[in-house]
């Protein structure tokens, strides 16, 4: 019997221009949970991402930043914000040709998995509008409606590439048959985990493995609106995120979300 297989996608410059994360500063500001400061700061931390790509040790700060920032929030108030400002903010971002990627997948039959260091609460909607059967994100930890400030689970480097081969021990995946594609070095791990990895706009250390392994190479830089494109073939009926550490069956899936199918016609 034929093992499933998956498309695994990294979020940020791979299926959208910017940090997801940071696409939403000026949205949160206008709801009250952040300061022109933060926002500023948000800014200029966007314009080091797209200029150069973030390194581990930016990477490590923006992650510091980013939780601290969010103490407190409400988080009901923080996913009305991304629902509101989703199609606004993120939508006109979408690369054309990630989303042509991501049909072939579909109609071939692979999962489509998003996996990214953004938090769930940014991924999930943009993976469900995206036609995505899970997601792989981080997940801050939540007391009483609100974000404590601390990272319960962070998919980053080669967590995500672990967290892969989890989910592949739980849904039966065959890796050695799946694809991954990501734009930087510090995914070098999720890209090793499979048969057909790619790199997408890729920073300069991850364009210099990726012609030494003679990888696929790709450019994406065609950013689209998604709802000017034919609507992409129904997923599953449950978009999910994987769990920390060693979760298996039940236990391995944290988010999820009943997804509406779309009417026949």
């Amino acid at each position: 019997m034929t093992r499933p297989t998956a498309a695994f996608f990294d979020l940020d410059k791979t299926i959208i221009a910017k940090s997801s994360t940071l696409a939403f500063s000026k949205p949160f500001q206008a709801g009250g949970l952040i300061s022109r400061r933060a926002v500023l700061r948000s800014a200029y931390a966007q314009f080091v991402y797209l200029v150069g790509g973030a390194d581990h040790d930016q990477m490590e700060k923006m992650r510091a930043f980013m939780s601290q920032l969010c103490a407190g929030w409400d988080v009901a108030t923080v996913r009305e914000i991304v629902a509101d400002t989703l199609h606004n903010v993120v939508d006109p971002l979408v690369y054309d040709e990630a989303v042509g990627l991501i049909e072939e997948h579909r109609l071939a039959g692979r999962d489509i998995i998003i996996v990214s260091t953004s938090g769930t609460e940014v991924v999930g909607p943009i993976g469900e509008m995206l036609g995505a059967d899970r997601i792989i994100a981080t997940r801050m930890e939540i007391a009483e409606g609100r974000y404590t400030g601390e990272i319960e689970y962070y998919a980053y480097a080669e967590e995500k590439a672990r967290a892969i081969q989890e989910l592949a021990d739980v849904l039966g995946y065959d890796l050695a048959e799946s694809y991954a594609y990501s734009d930087s070095i510090t995914d070098l791990p999720m890209l090793e985990a499979v048969g057909h990895p790619h790199a997408v706009n890729p920073d300069k250390d991850l364009r210099r493995v990726a012609t030494g392994n003679e990888w696929p190479v790709l450019v994406f830089d065609r950013p689209v609106t998604l709802r000017s494109r034919v609507p992409l073939p129904p997923a599953g009926t449950t978009l999910a995120a994987l769990a920390v550490g060693g979760a298996v069956a039940v236990g391995g899936l944290l988010w999820s979300q009943a997804r509406k199918r779309r009417p026949a016609g």
